[in-house]
């Protein structure tokens, strides 16, 4: 059999096997926009599937991490279903010069970027193609003035498409929290997100349980409305480790509604906190 031609047009090998683009693979890492610093980590917040609050536990990482001290920004990666800005209570735009587009502070001091700072209307559909999402995320990291941060977080779509695919390749993410709730789909989903940040070769931070339990106003007792939880036993298998479990808090739910997610203080995220500092 012949041997393959290098379809590197500035290559001399006769073959791919000493193609210095083999050897050398070219990143495709986005440069950070010129007036931005991240000092310490750039964490990616994912879910398997949509609906298990993954965007409230971004909004709640960041309200722990700025009430330590940090200065924080999130990148609100989920393009055609941004929900931060609400969260937070912000109502402005984002405003940009020569220099780039200025991310909106919440009340705490938080760095917010999401395409519904740059839309008209709040509600007004987001109407695209992956490739043009893929670039608004990828303008999010180049193009946003976000100045000097301790953490970035980014609230990333539910799945493993197209825009996760982007953001892996094009930002340099530190490590990925996943989010997920106790159904029996959980198995798959957890273990879908896990193999895909394995691929691109980014390292688990652990996983959250969102609406975990609902704790009964009157005894005290936990009712597992989604059945009980089965993420030790997924988690296990996999070594992943279990960052917290969030029970169904109907008074954080009105909070979020109301635009003032970042008056929760959300107790069960410490061990979060903590494995994202260390």
């Amino acid at each position: 059999m012949a041997e393959r031609q290098c379809n590197n047009s500035s290559c001399t090998q006769s073959s791919c096997e000493g193609c210095p683009s083999k050897q050398n693979p070219q990143s495709l890492i986005e440069p950070l926009n010129a007036q931005s610093k991240i000092n310490k980590k750039i964490i990616g917040v994912v879910s398997g599937k949509g609906g298990v609050g993954k965007s409230f536990v971004t909004a709640s990482l960041a309200t722990a991490l700025a009430a330590k001290g940090y200065k924080v920004g999130i990148m609100d990666a989920d393009i055609t279903g941004p929900s931060i800005p609400k969260m937070f209570g912000i109502t402005e735009h984002a405003i940009g010069d020569e220099q780039g587009i200025y991310p909106v502070e919440t009340k705490n001091g938080i760095k917010v970027m999401s395409i519904n700072l740059l839309l008209e209307n709040d509600d007004d559909p987001v109407i695209w193609r992956g490739p043009v999402i893929g670039g608004a995320v990828k303008q999010f990291w180049t193009d946003v003035v976000w100045g000097e941060l301790d953490y970035m977080l980014i609230d990333m779509p539910p799945g493993t498409g197209d825009v996760a695919l982007t953001v892996f390749q094009s930002i340099p993410i530190d490590g990925i929290v996943l989010v997920t709730s106790p159904q029996d789909l959980v198995s798959m989903i957890v273990k879908k997100a896990y193999n895909m940040a394995r691929m691109m070769g980014i390292p688990m931070v652990g996983v959250v349980e969102n609406y975990s339990y609902l704790v009964c106003p009157d005894c005290g007792k936990k009712m597992y409305i989604y059945g009980e939880s089965k993420l030790e036993e997924v988690a296990a298998p996999l070594g992943l480790r279990i960052l917290g479990q969030i029970p169904l808090m109907p008074e954080a739910a009105a909070k979020v509604d109301a635009g003032e997610v970042d008056s929760i203080v959300n107790e069960y995220l410490e061990q979060a906190i903590h494995a994202i500092s260390e």
